[in-house]
């Protein structure tokens, strides 16, 4: 039942998003709306990993990065074709997601975010200091377009649509990791990692299977962005991106899917009508984040669930009396 209800969200959210360009009045609007979707697609991983698994993860901007750089670079210096460049920045991302889980990942809470922090510092790093790959603080610029096929697309709305057809296969992914074993292991962890090894579950081995899929969804992002935008800079990799990631799983609501692709969407777009207050504008945008964890802490998604229920019982009630 609860799988189904999440496949007709699924079904909903994509003809939204489908229909979505109909509305824009400009390109920029459309801009805004692949920002988002590639916002949602780091949002997704981080709530599989933080919110279901319970593992804490401040270097997810680094593989996001990775993935973008490693994609520019062989596709513009090494001059291979766009597709197998995407595959390999994607691969890049996820190769190194393993290397960096295996030993981070046998650390718990607090010291298990500081490896992963230090992770994504040393690649931002990286990133600046390497400039003859990277093209250091200046970025990298002359990224060829994205394409699909050998196709080319020149367009904001044919990148929105791939864009968005990419979210919702990764929620479409999402949705059956967490309705299968896989999932309920996952559940298992974040409740007590001592009583699911006692109740058989590989506690490692999950770990870093929630580990991997996250930074794979970044990577897919990353590359993305890299190839949308033509251009790429450290600053977009650095550690405030991977906490504002984390930022937009705990407003949405961590353990829904659902919450945190609408914690992405309105952290991305909130920016952009708060900018006609100027020098106000970071003041007003932390008292709504600080408004919103103290009226909502289970966040918009439990927000709605809590408001749809009461809702719901006033019907009941409503009905009740008509009867008597």
């Amino acid at each position: 039942m609860a799988y189904r209800r999440d496949m007709y969200w699924l079904a909903a959210f994509f003809t939204v998003l489908m229909l979505a360009p109909l509305a824009m009045p400009n390109n920029y609007y459309l801009t805004v709306l692949i920002m988002c979707c590639l916002h949602a697609m780091n949002a997704v991983g981080l709530c599989l990993l933080v919110g279901h698994a319970g593992q804490i993860s401040l270097g997810h901007a680094g593989f996001y990065g990775l993935a973008a750089y490693t994609s520019a670079f062989l596709s513009t210096t090494i001059g291979l074709p766009v597709g197998l460049s995407m595959l390999a920045g994607i691969g890049a991302g996820t190769v190194t997601s393993v290397l960096v889980g295996l030993p981070s990942l046998k650390l718990h809470g607090h010291y298990l975010a500081m490896a992963t922090l230090g992770f994504g510092v040393i690649l931002s790093i990286l990133f600046t200091e390497t400039i003859d790959i990277t093209g250091g603080p200046s970025g990298f610029v002359g990224i060829p377009g994205l394409s699909v096929f050998g196709y080319e697309l020149t367009n904001d709305a044919s990148i929105y649509r791939v864009v968005a057809l990419g979210l919702c296969l990764i929620v479409w992914l999402a949705f059956n990791v967490l309705h299968s074993r896989i999932g309920r292991a996952l559940r298992a962890l974040h409740t007590s990692e001592k009583a699911a090894q006692a109740m058989g579950v590989d506690v490692a081995r999950y770990k870093l299977f929630v580990f991997v899929l996250s930074a794979f969804f970044s990577s897919v992002a990353g590359v993305l962005y890299a190839h949308y935008l033509t251009f790429i800079a450290p600053a977009s990799f650095g550690f405030m991106f991977s906490v504002e990631i984390i930022v937009m799983v705990v407003l949405g609501g961590m353990i829904s899917v659902p919450g945190s692709i609408i914690g992405a969407f309105f952290l991305t777009v909130l920016p952009e009508f708060l900018r006609a207050f100027e020098n106000s504008e970071i003041i007003l945008f932390g008292a709504i984040l600080v408004l919103c964890m103290i009226f909502l802490p289970d966040g918009l998604a439990g927000g709605w669930n809590r408001l749809w229920q009461r809702l719901r019982a006033a019907s009941a009630q409503a009905s009740l009396r008509k009867q008597i």
